[in-house]
């Protein structure tokens, strides 16, 4: 009896935990519901809001920092996706009477005073406006001849009412993925003399609408020196790039469209500078250099360069830089340029004793006052790959946008120009997808590379422990020799090589968007991989469990890499006051090891 009231007990008690248990689910249920309800809530009010033009046409601005400044806006047109095709219709022109009257208020800043019906003939993103009349041109601010002129520096777009950078311009005459050229159309429907392409950084959803304030050089005056220099206005339109992860702010494309004929007072097409300006009757802050001008475009490509992603956290790794910068010099490239958001003194003094060589270019990449990762991806590096784009577009053949970390090795050929010899080679003779065809139509834009991740957590070779210099054992691309055995598809965590004249945006693994006529080719694992060197992606050591062989193709590079990084060190060390002695060889010979994967003896093989 005793025995069965107490299980009759514990029968009770279990059923009121089930019970308990079964209020806390309803509870969490309920919670879930209440909290998607809110932002459901949220977002309808918020779209309602910027319908009505309350998020946009209300007072406010930002600042050099950020800070607001008074400002009315006209109410914003309707949200339209980032990247939709550009037809014809975009850029038909604006009609009605009293056009200039109205722009004439938008110059005085008096667009209050504009009827409503005015105001809707002039839409949110104006393409259709080849310029400014002259008539209001000259009654725009003139050029401060004291403001400095820039080529590569985060500078501010002042009144807006949202943070807006701009920091690099390119002319681009090249035609794009859309239904007519990347140039804008005139009211005729004729493809103009091309657009001026900003690299800058601005909100990601609903861009503020700017203006372009282009700045030709003029003649001489009369008994005097001095040029004076001769302006056109155009509306400008920003483009945000496609990789922003959905945060607030993004890198951007502000394009502005070249009108088919230059100022009378100057003899160019293409303008000299361009400033970026919110409202008309302000006077501009920043004056941006147009660089990749046809006559500026040097004669003669060298064959591959590579672009780094901003440098931060205080960057001083030293050694890792050298060896990068070494090992990308023996693959094929010429050129390395790098962009410095913090960066430690040894490795800034390294840095510039490259650029001392005419190897390295180190840009500034300060006063992006936009919060890294929670307003802003990774220090805006994509403004970064594309600024690095368009500013080797001309000098070099192919470009490879690489992390510190990273290292495209062909399995069989000594350089990567020689491998895309091989590849090109493949494909006039077996055109399909054995030979690397590219994906879509037309030619080859960019050649993808899939991913290999070599783990920090996994044991030093074999070889590097019985060196008998230093330096071989301090290098990762020789202490780690064992990678995940399954790689990565391609587009995730792959890196490519691009032609940069063949691509219009540029993205961390793949390219978004391409002249028309080119694609990606993939090119396959037995021919060349992504050599990446990191510890494991997702934290913890849990990474090395994963199934890996041995892979020693970088050893063909062995002796030229350490004789390169060895000769530079020595040179640092007489330059670079705090640089560290490359610590003391393992004791013991340098023979490697007897056991070679297939990888490795494929390596040794020829075509």
């Amino acid at each position: 009896m005793g025995a069965r009231r107490s299980g009759s007990g514990g029968g009770r008690g279990n059923a009121s935990i089930l019970k308990e248990r079964a209020n806390m689910s309803f509870m969490l249920v309920v919670m879930f519901f209440a909290v998607f309800g809110l932002i459901v809530l949220t977002e309808i009010f918020l779209i309602d809001e910027r319908r009505s033009g309350t998020g946009v046409g209300g007072v406010g601005g930002v600042g050099p920092s950020g800070g607001h400044r008074s400002g009315h806006r006209l109410a914003a047109a309707p949200d339209r996706p980032d990247y939709e095709e550009v037809g014809p219709e975009d850029y038909a022109g604006l009609k009605g009477a009293g056009l200039e009257e109205h722009l004439e208020m938008l110059v005085r800043g008096d667009e209050s005073r504009i009827p409503a019906a005015a105001a809707a003939a002039i839409p949110g993103d104006p393409r259709g406006l080849a310029s400014l009349p002259t008539s209001l041109e000259a009654r725009l601010p003139q050029l401060d001849r004291e403001l400095k002129l820039t080529h590569a520096e985060w500078l501010p777009v002042t009144n807006t009412r949202f943070k807006f950078f701009v920091y690099s311009a390119y002319y681009d005459e090249r035609p794009s993925g859309a239904t007519g050229p990347a140039t804008a159309l005139n009211r005729g429907g004729a493809s103009s003399a091309g657009v001026v392409r900003v690299i800058g950084a601005t909100k990601t959803r609903g861009p503020e609408r700017v203006w372009c304030r282009l700045w030709y050089p003029g003649q001489s005056s009369p008994g005097s020196n001095a040029t004076r220099t001769s302006s056109i206005t155009v509306a400008a339109r920003v483009k945000v790039i496609r990789e922003n992860w959905n945060l607030k702010y993004s890198a951007c494309f502000v394009i502005c469209p070249l009108p088919k004929e230059q100022p009378r007072a100057s003899a160019e097409l293409v303008p000299e500078a361009v400033s970026i300006v919110a409202r008309l009757r302000a006077a501009p802050t920043n004056r941006i250099l147009v660089q990749n001008r046809p006559a500026a475009r040097p004669k003669e490509r060298q064959p591959l360069a590579i672009c780094v992603k901003p440098l931060h956290y205080q960057y001083n790794r030293v050694l890792q830089l050298v060896e990068f910068i070494e090992l990308q010099r023996i693959l094929g490239a010429s050129h390395v340029t790098l962009y410095n958001d913090t960066l430690g003194s040894e490795a800034g003094c390294a840095l510039s004793y490259y650029e001392g060589k005419g190897l390295v270019q180190l840009l500034p990449w300060h006063h992006l006052d936009m919060v890294s990762q929670r307003e802003i991806r990774t220090e805006g590096l994509f403004a970064a790959l594309n600024d690095c784009l368009y500013r080797s577009m001309y000098a070099y053949e192919y470009l490879a946008l690489l992390d510190l970390d990273e290292f495209i090795v062909p399995r069989r050929e000594e350089s990567i120009p020689e491998l895309i010899g091989w590849l090109q080679r493949q494909q006039r003779q077996q055109p399909g997808p054995a030979a690397g065809r590219a994906s879509g139509k037309g030619a080859a834009g960019a050649y993808s590379f899939q991913n290999a991740f070599f783990y920090l957590q996994w044991p030093d070779d074999p070889y590097v422990r019985t060196s008998r210099r230093a330096t071989e054992a301090g290098l990762i691309t020789l202490r780690k020799t064992r990678r995940r055995a399954k790689l990565h598809p391609h587009k995730q965590r792959s890196k490519y090589v691009c032609r940069p004249r063949d691509v219009l945006e540029a993205g961390n693994h793949f390219v978004w968007e391409f002249v028309p006529g080119h694609g990606t080719v993939n090119v396959p694992a037995d021919a060349a991989i992504l050599h990446h060197y990191r510890v494991c992606e997702f934290g913890g050591d849990d990474c090395v469990k994963t199934a890996s062989i041995v892979d020693r193709t970088a050893y063909k590079y062995l002796d030229r890499l350490a004789d390169r990084v060895e000769a530079v060190w020595q040179e640092l060390a007489l330059l670079c006051p705090g640089l560290p002695e490359l610590g003391e060889p393992p004791a013991g010979g340098n023979k490697l090891p007897t056991e070679r994967p297939a990888a490795a003896a494929a390596a040794a093989g020829s075509r």
